[in-house]
């Protein structure tokens, strides 16, 4: 093997033992954590869920600020479309931005397009958030995103505490300030609506598979309303708790998703490598 093939090779071991070590959660105990030896979850946690609300009427008279500052009502974005609606805050230090992330990779996926097909709604439940920083996150995920259509189809709002307060009970879900953390405890998922803005379906937790969210879609935009998920899948937003000195355990898993996918780029990356180096130096057959 060349010198620059050995260098490639040793890149991949060392990334692969930082990567696992990263990847371990930091429990004392070398098996699966008993949760149930933790304690009480604490104060916000207990306060934040979601409750699920199908066949619910989202208020569309609710009036919030797009990401240039205008003044904007729920119902402006329900036409003849289904909605993909997200609550989370824009500043949030953990799983707002792996929800979001997430929910563009799954849109992604699906035969379908923004503006076209449906639109996205993401509402900051955080009042003291305006439109600038609305502005600024639309600009990054959507650049993210970069499917046709994204821009015009994908709203980024912010409102006040009177109106995100309501649209949150309309929708089931609920948050909490953790004074001590000095941040949102809340629960992390999307949503989908029918264009009349009725709730049609739920997904929890990370990570979305697109199949169900293209058939959601589906459904929601011929006004049908799904059946409920389990609550077990409900994960909530909360960064590292160093008092138990772990992660959470769905936080853990998108890390460690992470660490696997990189080490099999790089495993990807020397094998060609080492293809085209062997390619390389074959030797040439003489012919008679």
């Amino acid at each position: 093997m060349t010198n620059k093939l050995h260098s490639i090779a040793v890149l991949v071991l060392v990334t692969a033992s930082v990567m696992s070590a990263q990847a371990q959660p930091r429990f004392t105990k070398p098996t699966a954590p008993d949760y149930s030896s933790m304690g009480p979850a604490p104060d916000a946690m207990q306060r934040a869920g979601f409750e699920q609300k199908l066949d619910s009427q989202i208020p569309l008279d609710l009036v919030f600020r797009d990401e240039a500052g205008n003044p904007v009502k729920l119902g402006d974005f329900f036409t003849d479309k289904p909605v993909v609606l997200t609550l989370a805050y824009f500043n949030c230090p953990m799983l707002c931005s792996v929800i979001l992330n997430s929910t563009i990779d799954t849109l992604k996926d699906i035969s379908l397009f923004p503006g076209k097909d449906y639109e996205i709604i993401t509402v900051s439940f955080n009042h003291e958030e305006g439109p600038e920083l609305a502005a600024a996150k639309k600009a990054n995920y959507i650049e993210t995103f970069n499917k046709p259509g994204a821009a015009e189809g994908w709203h980024f709002l912010t409102g006040d505490e009177a109106n995100i307060k309501t649209l949150c009970d309309s929708v089931g879900f609920t948050f909490a300030w953790d004074e001590e953390r000095q941040e949102y405890a809340h629960a992390s998922g999307l949503m989908l609506a029918t264009p009349s803005g009725r709730l049609s379906h739920y997904f929890f937790g990370v990570v979305f598979d697109p199949k169900d969210v293209r058939l959601g879609l589906v459904d929601a935009s011929e006004g049908k309303i799904g059946t409920p998920l389990d609550k077990a899948k409900l994960l909530f937003c909360y960064q590292y708790d160093a008092s138990l000195g772990a992660y959470t355990p769905a936080v853990f898993r998108v890390i460690q998703m992470g660490g696997v996918l990189t080490i099999a780029a790089l495993a990807l990356f020397i094998t060609l490598a080492v293809s085209h180096e062997l390619k390389k130096n074959k030797p040439v057959e003489k012919t008679a």
